[in-house]
């Protein structure tokens, strides 16, 4: 090889060290200084799985396409805290939000989605940023006054929800019900309990209209949610079945969890959290 092959040779490997050294900065530039906000964004779109039925929470206005809510706001700043350019809103339903985390239609989900620990197993959550209870509603003119009312009665609660089980839980907890099962469908849309009916139905407007027509005595869900379907008409029960927590939820072990979870404690820290509630409550 003459000389001006070999100035060329050492020309290429400088270059080729060069390239390889600038990428290896970049790469250790990406995970520190700023909290794994570029890490984790990069100016990308974030996919996120959000409710479009519960005012306050998640709630699309068909009319301008646009989505509302504490949980909508929660998810455009902690986006931004992570370095996303944009947000790509998806809704999700109860009966489906998991398997869409799971085959990664979104990346996370937003979505009254409470922290339990049979979810924990398949799903990371981010510290919880609200706190509701699960309530029991019914019609005044139902004349029920209390939980011993609906003995013998028809409860309906969120299908895809925790509810059903915590519900069926803490009425024998109470001694409402010796806890055995009657009968129960193939689907489990309803269970015959020994001395009340639980039935599962697919959206909470479904619900209020089951009360409405008197198709069900009374209708289970979240508080925060309940009451955008009270009216003069209905009371909620001085009877709570549990306290929910609210969390962002992401793929098991995924490299989104930790920084999801930082910014999400972050936000609570610094009031954010505190001020958007307020804001929509």
């Amino acid at each position: 090889m003459g000389k001006a092959g070999m100035r060329r040779g050492v020309a290429l490997l400088l270059a080729a060290l060069a390239l390889a050294l600038a990428l290896a900065l970049a790469g250790l530039a990406g995970c520190g200084g700023d909290g794994g906000k570029e890490a984790a964004g990069n100016g990308k779109t974030l996919r996120v799985g959000v409710r479009s039925d519960v005012v306050g929470f998640g709630y699309l206005n068909e009319d301008t396409g646009k989505y509302y809510g504490l949980e909508i706001d929660i998810a455009n700043e902690m986006a931004e805290r992570l370095g996303y350019d944009d947000v790509e809103f998806v809704t999700v339903l109860p009966e489906n939000r998991k398997d869409m985390l799971q085959n990664g239609d979104v990346d996370c989900l937003v979505a009254c989605y409470s922290v339990a620990e049979s979810r924990e197993k398949n799903f990371d959550f981010s510290p919880a940023y609200y706190e509701d209870s699960s309530i029991v509603m019914v019609e005044n003119s139902s004349l029920v006054a209390g939980i011993e009312g609906l003995k013998g009665k028809t409860i309906a609660t969120m299908s895809g929800a925790n509810t059903a089980p915590q519900l069926a839980q803490r009425l024998t907890d109470v001694g409402f019900t010796s806890g055995e099962v009657v009968s129960q469908t193939e689907d489990h849309a309803e269970t015959v309990f020994d001395n009340f009916r639980l039935v599962q139905l697919d959206s909470y407007r479904d619900l209020s209209q089951a009360l409405e027509e008197g198709t069900v005595d009374a209708a289970c869900m979240d508080g925060s949610i309940a009451h955008t379907y009270l009216n003069d008409g209905r009371s909620i029960l001085g009877f709570k079945i549990a306290t929910q927590s609210y969390g962002v939820a992401t793929q098991k072990d995924s490299p989104l969890s930790k920084p999801v979870s930082d910014a999400v404690q972050a936000m609570i820290d610094d009031g954010t959290v505190a001020e958007l509630t307020d804001k929509w409550d």
